[in-house]
């Protein structure tokens, strides 16, 4: 039995039989209530998601779409009486047992606001974008900063912070943590299977795409949280300009002065090596050195798109 009437929400866009695994995950944990919020896809997942008899509720495509902001049309949607949100992203399935190993530690934690666990991809070996995905969702267990997209949180601690900020295009999750911390609450990483994801990245551009969006991502952050003490995504966002654009581009003004000055961009691969000793995995070396190109990029959309006052709006991937 679970201790506390749990709901869930997922998200999504487009998922096809991914977001049918979803749904089915959901419902096979004996949850309450579950609401699907659909993001204007055209691939029939409406209709498959009822059929289901979840609860469907199509966001309006003609506002500026934000992960945070579905995610609150979600718990906008909940009945009331449900003291925990299972929240999901609808390219991912729950693991069988998570709901309960979950329900039961935030009932023997008062302190603690959310706890996740651990995310796999469904197919690391299909690429290697794919796989280093999966490494990236590998992080310590015991109190953590933040969490990401799959998460069982209480419903009381969500509204007391405001839930998602809805502005946020990407990196909601990090942000709602800093306030949650904030606010006096703890985040805590589980050692338990949580979640099967299925990045489904199988090109170059994809990516770089979600590269960009992470730097984005650190950017917002930063320009929200990032005074002392919390400096939320500072050091994140330095690195990806001092890499991906401080270099470059000092090598390529250097190289005006004297053509010696190109051997600046040596520090990429004296960085890989470095990060290769550190992880034992040079091709995760090469890929974290070559993403702050594409990161940097990201920050400098979010400062132009600050100063010129756009709206949010999703940066695609796949």
């Amino acid at each position: 039995m679970m201790p506390d009437p749990i709901d869930a929400i997922a998200i999504g866009r487009n998922e096809g039989a991914r977001l049918l695994a979803c749904l089915d995950s959901l419902r096979a944990a004996g949850l309450r209530h579950i609401v699907y919020v659909d993001s204007g896809s055209t691939d029939g997942s409406i209709a498959a998601a009822e059929a289901r008899g979840v609860t469907v509720v199509p966001l309006d495509m003609t506002l500026p779409f934000t992960a945070a902001r579905a995610r609150n049309a979600g718990v906008a949607a909940l009945p009331e009486g449900g003291a925990l949100i299972q929240f999901i992203d609808g390219d991912c399935s729950l693991a069988s047992g998570w709901i309960d190993k979950a329900a039961g530690f935030l009932a023997a934690n008062p302190a603690v606001a959310a706890v996740c666990g651990r995310r796999r991809e469904i197919a690391p070996e299909a690429s290697i974008y794919n796989r280093l995905i999966d490494r990236e969702w590998d992080t310590p267990v015991g109190q953590a900063r933040s969490c990401g997209g799959d998460v069982l949180m209480r419903r009381a601690a969500f509204e007391e912070v405001g839930g998602f900020d809805p502005r946020l295009i990407a990196g909601e999750e990090p942000e709602l943590c800093v306030r949650l911390r904030q606010a006096g609450w703890l985040i805590w990483r589980l050692d338990a299977e949580m979640t099967r994801h299925d990045a489904a990245l199988y090109r170059f551009g994809q990516w770089w795409r979600r590269s960009r969006r992470a730097g984005h991502a650190y950017a917002e952050g930063a320009a929200l949280h990032g005074a002392p003490p919390e400096r939320h995504n500072v050091a994140q966002t330095r690195r990806a300009l001092i890499w991906g654009l401080g270099v470059p581009v000092a090598a390529i003004l250097g190289a005006l002065l004297h053509p010696l000055l190109l051997l600046i961009l040596l520090l990429w691969p004296l960085q890989i090596a470095r990060l290769a000793l550190r992880d034992g995995d040079p091709v995760r070396a090469t890929f974290l050195t070559l993403g702050k190109i594409p990161e940097a990029l990201g920050v400098l959309e979010y400062r132009l798109r600050h100063l010129t006052g756009q709206g949010g709006r999703l940066i695609e991937y796949k």
